[in-house]
């Protein structure tokens, strides 16, 4: 897929494999909830542990399929891959669709270099995933609603992937579901203009992360993000983009 963003891209769709707006809904409700800003204790704890049960979730045993769609600027692409827990990394990976047709011989081998490139800065440590404990900032959460079915938290935002001039200009909520004792959405939202890096500017920026339970594991269900500013000041960035995770199978390996 062309990804013109690249720099920011990678680091927002990798969530470490080897809509019903739940959030908006307990927002809506804050008309017969009064503001909260104070969190006990106990429900600190509780979205604490829930953070680290989203970010240590193990992932790489399950096979799932991914569809990827991407807008930029009009030029869309998409495509629809399937991870498989292996030992050997070349077997983890298949694409199955691209841009809604068959892929080629040339493509195929083009997405399994590409695969084998990302395999190869991971184990160098220079890939890009997200780590929602150090994303979501935890000592900043504080209460914005609660109620019977979900509790809303807001949070400080570290994304180091978006620059330092990012730091402050980007909100986060996230909706944690009583229920089943998990984070279902993930929110985060700018602020104010920020620069990524040199002559780009983002001037509207949202990225959404839905998640599931499965089997007492969280696992994605999609990532919505939307983006617009401009690049080398006469470039314009329209970047809409959705990542989508189904078919999940529990498989694993030793």
């Amino acid at each position: 897929m062309n990804q013109k963003y690249g720099w920011l891209l990678a680091g927002i769709v990798l969530i470490n494999f080897g809509l019903i707006n739940h959030a908006q809904a307990a927002q809506n409700s804050a008309s017969t909830i009064a503001p909260q800003t104070q969190m006990s204790a106990v429900l600190r704890q509780q979205i604490i542990q829930a953070i680290t049960d989203l970010a240590d979730a193990p992932r790489k045993e399950w096979a799932v399929e991914i569809s990827h769609y991407e807008n930029e600027e009009g030029d869309i692409t998409s495509s629809i891959e399937r991870y498989t827990p292996n030992q050997e990394a070349a077997k983890q990976w298949s694409l199955i669709r691209i841009n809604d047709k068959t892929p080629t011989d040339k493509q195929l081998k083009k997405f399994a270099k590409q695969k084998q490139e990302q395999a190869a800065k991971k184990a160098k440590g220079n890939s890009y995933s997200i780590d929602f404990k150090s994303l979501i900032k935890q000592d900043s959460l504080h209460l914005l609603n609660n109620n019977d079915s979900y509790t809303l938290v807001g949070f400080n935002v570290l994304m180091e992937d978006l620059g330092d001039d990012a730091e402050g200009k980007l909100d986060g909520t996230l909706s944690f579901n009583k229920q089943n004792n998990f984070i279902e959405e993930i929110t985060i939202v700018n602020n104010a203009k920020f620069s990524p890096l040199f002559s780009a500017s983002i001037s509207d920026f949202a990225l959404i992360f839905n998640f599931i339970k499965l089997n007492e594991v969280v696992l994605p269900q999609q990532i919505n993000m939307q983006m617009k500013g401009s690049f080398a000041f006469f470039t314009e960035i329209d970047e809409v983009s959705t990542t989508t995770y189904s078919s999940y199978q529990q498989i694993g390996y030793d």
